[in-house]
């Protein structure tokens, strides 16, 4: 293991670690469920803002536990490390251990606001809860590690997409129809465009900490196919929800497609600078999430 392979050790503070700027994933997906639910008669803008910031805080729990993953690398460069070095890493193994107490802090405050909810809302939710808190606990924690098992990108699909916005939606109130499950559909495919670009960039690195993310697997060609198929079904199944009057207008979406033209254009060129494919998707989702939330205003 080379020391080039670990994160720069600033990467660990608390602030870099908890990752606000993901904060838009949960919010604009809580964000779609509370609506959907709200313009069907159910909830309360009180109730969309008590799930959303529980939805916020399983966010930044799932980032801060994420690099508890990284101690076994860091362990271990500790071991041949200078003194110098070795006081730095040090200092990022505090800090993993600090974050990671933190996330699971957050992670019981969520937890204790989803119970409050099943309270009203019965068992059902409860069974999504069961089934979401471990999903997220274990996308990057032993012994599941659903990344090193290359599903993560799958995952996000569904924890951080459909049960989110579905659970959302439940936890309003509402039934979890399929209208709400057709409706969260290219709201996770951008979720997971975002994750698969992320290990698009980290592909090297990930392949020297043997970190087998499906990008690893399946080979950076492979991935990038997946990508531009992912992206360009999320709009073909937009236009597919508003042909079948499930989404009331379009044409907000359209906006989006000038953020969408450089992403896409990069993995189909198959262009070799892939620093910036994190930055460009994670840039067109927001903006897409966006316009997406404004296309079913409607609705209301």
């Amino acid at each position: 293991m080379t020391h080039s392979a670990l994160k720069p050790m600033a990467a660990y503070d608390f602030l870099r670690a908890m990752r606000p700027f993901s904060f838009v994933v949960a919010l604009s997906a809580c964000g779609l469920g509370t609506l959907l639910a709200y313009q069907q008669g159910y909830g309360s803008i009180t109730l969309a803002l008590l799930i959303v910031l529980a939805g916020m805080l399983l966010q930044a729990a799932v980032n801060l536990i994420n690099d508890h993953a990284d101690l076994p690398l860091l362990q271990a460069e500790l071991q041949r490390a200078d003194s110098g070095s070795a006081a730095l890493l040090t200092q990022a193994i505090t800090a993993i251990h600090r974050n990671y107490r933190v996330g699971l802090i957050f992670l019981g405050i969520a937890l204790l606001i989803g119970l409050g909810l099943v309270l009203h809302r019965g068992w059902p939710l409860l069974l999504l809860i069961s089934i979401g808190l471990p999903g997220a606990y274990f996308y990057s924690a032993e012994p599941i590690h659903y990344k090193r098992r290359g599903l993560g990108v799958f995952m996000v699909f569904w924890l951080m997409g459909i049960l989110l916005i579905g659970g959302s939606a439940m936890a309003m109130g509402a039934p979890l129809s399929l209208q709400v499950l057709l409706m969260s559909v290219p709201f996770s495919l951008f979720t997971a465009l975002v994750l698969l670009g992320n290990e698009i960039r980290d592909y090297d690195k990930d392949r020297a900490n043997e970190l087998r993310t499906l990008t690893v697997r399946i080979g950076v060609p492979a991935a990038r196919v997946f990508f531009a198929l992912g992206l360009v079904g999320s709009y073909l199944m937009c236009l597919f929800l508003w042909r079948a009057e499930l989404l009331p207008i379009f044409w907000p979406l359209i906006l989006s497609l000038p953020f969408a033209i450089t992403p896409l254009r990069a993995v189909v060129t198959r262009s070799v600078q892939a620093q910036a494919l994190p930055q460009q998707t994670g840039r067109l989702f927001a903006v897409f999430a966006l316009l997406y939330l404004v296309s079913c205003l409607p609705l209301l």
